[in-house]
């Protein structure tokens, strides 16, 4: 039996990303994890009511907001509780994620300016997930 992992839907092609398209892998990398791992997709944003597609949101300290100044944090926060149960649901250890993602970045996330600058840090999700033993990694840094 293969061991269960999530993985951001947008990985796997699923048309969930803010602008409404996806950042599908390669091929040969999807089916590489395949080949080892059950792959539980999960879009963390859409788990917390947010549509597809939706103002770009970035993380700023504790807050998430939008390009427009919105504050997005409860939606951010309820995605990743969201993601959690289903990471314990079924016993999920491991999770690759989407980088620099507000709700999914492992490491380094946008800082908040819009500008595309990257800062150390986590997204809302890569965060709890970690916090509860979840080995979380991105798509450029595969398990």
């Amino acid at each position: 039996m293969k061991e269960k992992i999530l993985i951001s839907a947008c990985l796997l092609g699923f048309d969930c990303k803010y602008n409404g398209g996806n950042n599908r892998m390669e091929d040969a990398a999807i089916a590489a994890l395949r080949k080892r791992f059950e792959l539980i997709p999960v879009c963390p944003e859409c788990c917390g009511g947010l549509p597809t597609p939706r103002t770009p949101s970035e993380r700023l300290g504790d807050r998430v907001v939008s390009k427009t100044g919105a504050d997005v944090t409860e939606q951010f926060e309820k995605g990743a509780l969201a993601t959690l149960s289903l990471a314990q649901s079924f016993s999920v250890k491991a999770a690759v994620l989407k980088s620099n993602s507000p709700s999914c970045g492992s490491g380094t996330i946008y800082d908040g300016s819009f500008t595309g600058t990257l800062v150390p840090g986590d997204g809302v999700t890569a965060e709890l997930l970690k916090k509860h033993g979840v080995r979380v990694t991105d798509e450029n840094a595969l398990l």
